[in-house]
């Protein structure tokens, strides 16, 4: 089975998915291209650092284990990944309500996994690159090797996780910007962010696609 074919196959699975799985898609007014959480949220292997202003014995340094969480000196486990530090700030402070009177708690990012995005399809170099700074996606392309001579860059596709279960999909005519000089639709990278350049035209997308189809894209088969 070639690469187009396996595509191809995806690609009118998700058209003729069953009306009722499209009533479950986030709405524009939720989280994604439009609108999309600023505020870091911790992920498996980042460290944080827990401060105790008022009993300083129970400082101590964390690291979120492979479940998602810390485990607490004296106090219960707790689960912090994709929480913000304010609310693991919190979340520490009620697990330990039973042993100190009014904790006063303060939470430190120590170490972090660096932001990065993804570039796959027809590229000179697809794989994982750090987000180091205000990249746009046509410069995402840039830094992985730029297009093939086999791209359809007039369909190039951002993808975006707006949940666990779905991820936005943006599809980008970079060859008629690059052409007009005209970038207003050259996006900003976000963490997470992958970008596909395509072999073939795509005759049908959806703005949202289950997040488990992505492997479809990341791995195609040739």
């Amino acid at each position: 089975m070639t690469k187009v074919l396996a595509l191809a196959i995806m690609l009118i699975a998700i058209c003729r998915a069953p009306a009722q799985q499209e009533n479950t898609n986030p709405s524009a007014s939720q989280r994604g291209f439009s609108s999309r959480e600023t505020r870091y949220r911790v992920r498996v292997g980042d460290t944080i650092e827990v401060a105790f202003r008022f009993t300083p014995e129970y400082n101590q340094t964390l690291a979120l284990q492979p479940d998602g969480y810390i485990s607490l000196r004296e106090a219960a486990d707790v689960h912090v990944a994709d929480k913000t530090i304010a609310e693991i700030a919190q979340a520490i402070s009620n697990a330990y309500r039973s042993i100190l009177r009014d904790p006063v708690v303060s939470v430190y990012l120590k170490d972090f996994e660096r932001p990065y995005f993804v570039a796959g399809g027809e590229v000179g170099k697809p794989g994982k690159y750090e987000l180091r700074a205000v990249t746009s996606v046509t410069e995402g392309i840039q830094i992985a090797g730029g297009l093939t001579e086999r791209a359809k860059h007039s369909q190039v596709f951002l993808f975006r996780r707006v949940s666990d279960q779905w991820t936005e999909v943006r599809k980008l005519d970079v060859k008629a910007m690059l052409n007009s000089g005209n970038l207003r639709e050259d996006l900003q990278l976000q963490p997470d962010d992958m970008i596909y350049v395509p072999r073939n035209a795509f005759s049908k997308w959806q703005r949202f696609i289950p997040t488990s189809n992505l492997g479809l894209y990341t791995n195609p088969i040739r």
